[in-house]
């Protein structure tokens, strides 16, 4: 009976103990796979691997397993019908900055893509939609480092002509940190060791010459047909025949007008992108079209729908097209209060290495004839890891944060209020009619706009510099400001790029840039100091004085350029030649043209 007993205790024991077994492996399973279930076991069994959900697989544009816009911060998770299972790219992850909090933190503060209109500063509508659980608290302003190549300190103490633009010697800081985290001020010191150096326009007009001879393109591993083409286009390019004058075009507000007529008129005969299908809603193929990010959706939109441009056959392809909106990708996976983009690296780094793995055009060339359009601020740091070799067409242009002349391209940043009337309320009176000479309104977006304010506001009747307006009854409207001044202050915000820019051309109103090391739109083709003022962060308290100190004529000349350039900067539900959409495809194309060797 005592032999019996011992039996069955020692059958019930090891059933207990197979039943645990199976248990634990089901709870290491799921732990490591990383399923919806996770979150229950993870205080028991914590792990380092991130808890992004991983990319399986990328269906096409016809997938029917897109999501709807509404459910856009939702962390995706892909379908594992005929997955690869594919790593992370190597190193995508520690190629990007830390950032400071205050990088995430400011965004909460910019618009979103609604409820825009003409009475108010685009950038200051509906400020904390975007990020409505975000701490509000941090301050501390983050400068990045320029690692892409050595620059020395600006030295220049005199004034350049006004053809060019004035000199400035430094650059304005911000001091305030982070009072709930004091260590903040370690990680990030706002210091002259963290600031990157100023770059004048006319230094930048040196460095994108001598990119032309120095700039160091990848090595394809194998020829193709499509670069023989390219390498023809360029010999004809350089090769081009002298215009002194043309009557739809003012010469003068080109580096080569010659060598621009040919370019774009080759770029129409000859070019042909190949774009993905891969990648699933809202992130690829699906494009914003209202607000300030609207640039990247605009040209998406406007590319894909092109019969002259766009081939399916990829080996008929000059170029390839990578359709990810930037703006979406913020949206869709940021994790509010996390202030880590990795998971956002993470996902275009798994959508690079399906491209690789499916196609051999990606390995080709490393990514050097692939490019991307995106204009969140975060787009440099997103891209720079995975996607460095690719042309990189941007909206935060910044020498500081790794823009590369002769690869990279600056995108204008338009803000789009009605995407049915693309055109509205274009155009502002004529050069005798704008009384106001300067003008400035907007949030206290960064540390540059209230030194702006701290200098102008209220001080001086010429000078219309304010905060955010709206407009109230009998007050005139954002819009009707720049409508009526002389020029236009566009001062950088958190990053170094701006809408005012573009909406003081559409305006017709002279652009007075403030942003050092900001590269503006299209600055491989066009003379900027021929139609724009550009003035350094630390000239601000002599803003007056170097407006009022350009001749009249000079400005009426400038103004009546500002309306012959504003051409390329207009967008339309169906393109024209020479707006926006051509203007940024012949810059993203003729950047891979002269790095044909």
């Amino acid at each position: 009976m005592g032999k019996e007993s011992r039996y069955r205790c020692l059958v019930e024991t090891r059933k207990i103990l197979l039943l645990m077994g199976v248990v634990f492996g089901i709870i290491l399973f799921i732990q490591f796979f990383e399923l919806p279930y996770t979150n229950v076991f993870s205080s028991l069994f914590p792990t380092e691997k991130s808890q992004t959900p991983p990319l399986e697989n990328y269906p096409s544009t016809n997938s029917s397993s897109s999501r709807s816009p509404t459910n856009s911060r939702i962390p995706t998770y892909f379908s594992s019908t005929n997955s690869t299972n594919l790593d992370v790219a190597n190193g995508a992850s520690n190629t990007t900055k830390k950032p400071d909090r205050s990088d995430f933190d400011r965004e909460k503060s910019k618009n979103s893509d609604d409820s825009l209109n003409d009475d108010i500063d685009p950038e200051d509508e509906s400020p904390f939609k975007d990020f409505p659980e975000m701490d509000h608290n941090s301050t501390v302003a983050w400068i990045p480092l320029n690692d892409s190549f050595p620059l020395e300190k600006s030295t220049e103490t005199h004034h350049e002509s006004l053809e060019t633009s004035p000199p400035i010697t430094s650059t304005g800081k911000d001091d305030k940190v982070n009072d709930e985290n004091p260590k903040a001020e370690k990680s990030a010191p706002v210091t002259k060791e963290t600031e990157p150096a100023v770059v004048t326009i006319s230094k930048m007009n040196d460095m994108l010459k001598q990119s032309r001879v120095s700039y160091k393109p990848v090595k394809t591993k194998w020829p193709s047909t499509a670069d023989q083409e390219l390498l023809n286009m360029k010999r004809l390019i350089e090769n081009a025949s002298f215009i002194e004058n043309d009557p739809h075009f003012d010469v003068n507000l080109y580096r080569n007008f010659s060598e621009f007529k040919r370019s774009y008129e080759l770029m129409e005969q000859t070019l042909k992108v190949y774009i993905y299908a891969e990648g699933e809603r809202p992130i690829f193929h699906q494009p914003p079209l209202k607000g300030i990010y609207a640039s990247e959706g605009w040209f998406m939109k406007l590319l894909k729908s092109s019969k002259r441009f766009v081939t399916k056959n990829p080996k008929k392809a000059h170029l390839f097209y990578l359709p990810f909106s930037s703006r979406n990708l913020e949206m869709t996976l940021y994790v509010p209060n996390s202030h880590s983009r990795k998971n956002l690296i993470e996902h275009l780094s798994n959508y690079v290495e399906i491209i690789r793995s499916k196609y051999n055009f990606w390995n080709r060339t490393n990514g050097a004839d692939h490019f991307l359009v995106a204009c969140h601020d975060w787009a440099p740091a997103e891209t720079k890891g995975v996607m460095a070799n690719c042309i990189r067409a941007m909206c935060n242009a910044d020498i500081g944060e790794g823009f590369k002349f002769g690869k990279d391209v600056s995108l204008p940043e338009t803000s789009i209020r009605s995407p049915q009337n693309l055109l509205r309320e274009l155009g502002g009176k004529p050069p005798s009619q704008r009384k106001i000479l300067a003008f400035f309104a907007g949030n206290m977006h960064g540390y540059l706009r209230p030194i702006l304010l701290k200098y102008w506001e209220n001080k001086d009747p010429d000078m219309k510099i304010f905060g955010r307006i709206r407009k109230s009854k009998g007050e005139m409207s954002y819009a009707q400001y720049m409508k009526s001044s002389k020029y236009c202050v566009c001062a950088k915000g958190f990053e170094v790029n701006s809408p005012r820019v573009v909406e003081a051309i559409f305006y017709e109103c002279v652009p007075v840039i403030v942003s050092d090391n900001f590269v503006p739109p299209f600055f491989e083709t066009l003379r900027w100091e021929s139609f724009a003022v550009f003035v350094m962060e630390k000239d601000i308290p002599n803003l007056k004085n170097i407006l009022s100190a350009i001749p009249k004529r000079r400005y009426v000349e400038m103004q009546r350029r500002v309306k012959m350039v504003q051409q390329h900067f207009l967008w339309h539900s169906k393109p024209v030649k020479y707006d926006v959409f051509h203007m940024i495809l012949h810059s993203i194309w003729y950047n891979r043209v002269f790095q044909i060797r």
